[in-house]
């Protein structure tokens, strides 16, 4: 099982640029394809964004809910990211 995570981005952010490399190791290091990750820029997706709430950049939504609204430390990312897997996969078994 895999969760989808969304980095909303604009352009020249240097917060999102980092936010978008901090999600990209943390991907790598959790590792099995069992985070797909993509980047929204919010200029070219604005309906979007704002339909999940997103009020500035960078923000991060997991499965179609905004999750954070400013750049977590990796740690916290990294936990969140971890328990929402081990949930799915419980969900999985069940």
């Amino acid at each position: 099982m895999s969760i989808k995570v969304e980095v909303f981005s604009s352009p020249g952010c240097g917060k999102c640029g980092h936010a978008k490399e901090v999600l990209r190791r943390l991907a790598e290091e959790i590792g099995g394809g069992r985070i797909e990750w993509r980047e929204v820029n919010v200029l070219d997706e604005m309906d979007y964004a704002v339909s999940l709430g997103v009020l500035s950049t960078p923000a991060i939504a997991v499965d179609g809910e905004l999750v954070f609204t400013g750049l977590p430390t990796t740690r916290k990312l990294r936990a969140d990211l971890e328990a929402r897997l081990s949930a799915t996969q419980r969900e999985a078994r069940a």
